[in-house]
C-alpha cells in the first residue's frame, strides 16, 4: 500500500471519528436539554399539584365548617319549630277558653238583665 492511501485512510478514519464524536456530543447535549426541560416540567406540575392539594384542604376544611354550621342551623331551626308548636298548642288552649270565658261573660249579663228586670218589676209594685 502506498504511503499516500494510508494517509489517507487515516485522515479519513480520523474525520469519521471526529464526527462520530460531535454527533455523541451533540446527541448528549440534546438529551441533557431535553432531561433539564423535563425535569422543569415535572416541578412544575409538582408545584401546580402542591397548589392544588392546599386548595383542596382548604375547601375541605370549610366544607367541614359549613357543614357544622349547617348541623347547628338545623338543630335551632328544631328547637323554634317545637317552641312555635308550643305557642300554637297555647294559643288555641287560650282561644279555647276565650270562647268558654266569653259564653259564661255572656250568660252572667243574661243573668243580670233578668235580676235587673226582676227588681224592676218588684220596684214597679213598691
Amino acid at each position: 500500500m502506498s504511503p499516500v492511501l494510508i494517509v489517507v485512510i487515516v485522515v479519513v478514519a480520523l474525520a469519521l471519528a471526529a464526527g462520530a464524536i460531535a454527533i455523541a456530543r451533540r446527541a448528549k447535549e440534546r438529551r441533557r436539554i431535553e432531561r433539564e426541560r423535563l425535569a422543569e416540567q415535572a416541578d412544575s406540575h409538582r408545584d401546580e399539584a402542591q397548589t392544588r392539594a392546599a386548595k383542596a384542604t382548604s375547601l375541605a376544611e370549610e366544607k367541614q365548617a359549613k357543614r357544622a354550621a349547617a348541623a347547628e342551623a338545623a338543630e335551632v331551626a328544631e328547637h323554634h319549630a317545637r317552641i312555635a308548636e308550643e305557642h300554637r298548642n297555647r294559643a288555641d288552649q287560650l282561644a279555647d277558653e276565650s270562647e268558654g270565658a266569653a259564653a259564661r261573660s255572656e250568660r252572667e249579663r243574661e243573668r243580670a238583665r233578668r235580676h235587673g228586670q226582676k227588681a224592676d218589676e218588684i220596684d214597679e209594685k213598691l
